[in-house]
């Protein structure tokens, strides 16, 4: 009986915890002005980002348009996204923004932007940056039957990279380089194996809506695995181009623990709890230093294709530094399985 209302209380404890508000931390920035004024002007330059609607998608639109490039931003529509697009406009007044709609949880959406995208990059597009991704959301199929987590933050993209192909090697030809960049999380150290399951049409019949971050939740080992095949995607195409001698570069940026939007609709969704939220946050750093990794895949000349970029490979907070792809996703067995599964999915052949 004891133990019994033990659980209980626990149990009611954690409802209050869950459901009470989280408000972000709002640190301030302390590399980010530094790290755009020794970046080089993107003039003539077309850059593509999803998920620019709030956090470092967002801060890394506006860095690029800051440094003179056409910036294409890839969203679904929503409210939202017209009052970010709105809000973007206004902070660089002079600035080219282009908004089309793609919504990441719906291969047609994504294939329907592609024409849009394309008459928007008449002289091929520089630099794609694969930013968009939610975490620890419930165990839910998207309209094509695969993990939410694992199409909005993986899947689409890889449709999205192969559609666009073409405009990136015109880029390439024309500038003598053109980039896609991806985007992975401390988290991919959560799951050291790609798994098969989670590439597959099994959204919904994954494990459940547990939400312990330490205890292998099935929501953050679902999300562990999409920043896992984020980075192996991103070995994948580093391979691809150099055995085809491609003038494409691959790399992949890391935030740290940075405060953005994630946390709070990880929050809202039952993901994290709002209490031990605010005591973890606390080790974190600013969006804008979160973006450090991600400004410098974009428009960094000094960044080189086949690198992970970060505070550190483990590190939370901090400048943002180069490191090489780590064994463990890159390897012949993760990026072979990565590769395969991901055509699957798609079902369309994807050749560089």
């Amino acid at each position: 009986i004891i133990y019994t209302a033990l659980l209980l209380i626990i149990y009611r404890l954690q409802s209050k915890i869950m459901s009470s508000s989280y408000k972000k931390p709002g640190f301030d920035s302390k590399y980010f002005e530094q790290l755009l004024n020794s970046l080089p002007a993107l003039e003539s330059k077309t850059i593509a980002i999803t998920g620019t609607t709030s956090g470092m998608g967002f801060i890394a639109a506006e860095a690029c348009a800051r440094l003179g490039a056409k910036v294409i931003l890839l969203n679904r529509p929503s409210p939202r996204s017209d009052a970010s697009f709105a809000k973007l406009k206004m902070n660089v007044s002079n600035a080219q923004f282009y908004k089309v709609d793609c919504d990441l949880q719906s291969f047609e959406s994504v294939r329907a932007s592609i024409e849009v995208i394309n008459e928007l990059c008449p002289e091929g597009l520089n630099v794609l940056c694969n930013n968009a991704g939610i975490m620890a959301f419930r165990d839910e199929p998207t309209i094509d039957g695969y993990d939410v987590q694992m199409q909005t933050n993986h899947l689409s993209h890889f449709l999205l990279t192969k559609l666009l192909m073409p405009k990136l090697e015109e880029a390439a030809e024309k500038y003598g380089e053109a980039r896609v960049v991806n985007h992975s999380s401390v988290a991919r150290h959560q799951q050291k194996e790609l798994k098969s399951e989670y590439l597959e049409s099994r959204g919904g019949k994954l494990g459940g809506d547990g939400s312990s971050m330490f205890f292998s939740g099935a929501r953050w080992v679902r999300y562990s695995q999409t920043k896992l095949a984020n980075a192996a995607f991103t070995a994948c195409l580093h391979e691809k181009f150099q055995k085809s001698n491609s003038k494409l570069k691959a790399m992949v940026a890391h935030p740290g623990l940075a405060e953005s939007d994630l946390q709070s609709s990880s929050v809202k969704d039952g993901g994290m709890g709002s209490f031990f939220t605010r005591y973890l946050m606390k080790l974190g750093q600013s969006e804008k230093d979160g973006s450090l990794g991600l400004v410098r895949c974009i428009a960094d000349p000094k960044i080189n294709s086949g690198v992970i970029v970060g505070p550190g490979l483990r590190g939370l907070k901090g400048k943002a530094k180069a490191f090489p792809l780590e064994k463990f996703y890159d390897n012949d067995n993760t990026k072979s399985l990565l590769w395969s599964k991901s055509w699957e999915a798609i079902s369309e052949e994807f050749n560089i």
